[in-house]
């Protein structure tokens, strides 16, 4: 693997896994009060069109790292939109 690679992954591993917090701790308390839905609506929805372009570029990577960020913000989005 080269430089640009790691640089890739490491990248897609940090995003990704930057969620997986946010969405724990929403789980877990069911407050969503300080979470903007706008935000989260734009973000999921950006998220769905990275994984859709990765899939055009057959890109394991983005295909990969955009799957699971789309089921993590998915998720909290659902729940902000769930418990208000």
């Amino acid at each position: 693997m080269n430089t640009t690679d790691w640089i890739g992954s490491a990248a897609a591993t940090l995003t990704t896994t930057a969620f997986i917090p946010q969405a724990w701790k929403v789980w877990r308390t069911r407050h969503t009060a300080d979470i903007s839905l706008g935000m989260y609506t734009m973000f999921t929805l950006g998220v769905a069109l990275w994984l859709a372009y990765g899939i055009l570029l057959e890109s394991w990577p983005i295909m990969i790292a955009n799957s699971i960020t789309l089921l993590l913000a998915g998720t909290v989005l659902l729940m902000k939109i769930k418990f208000g």
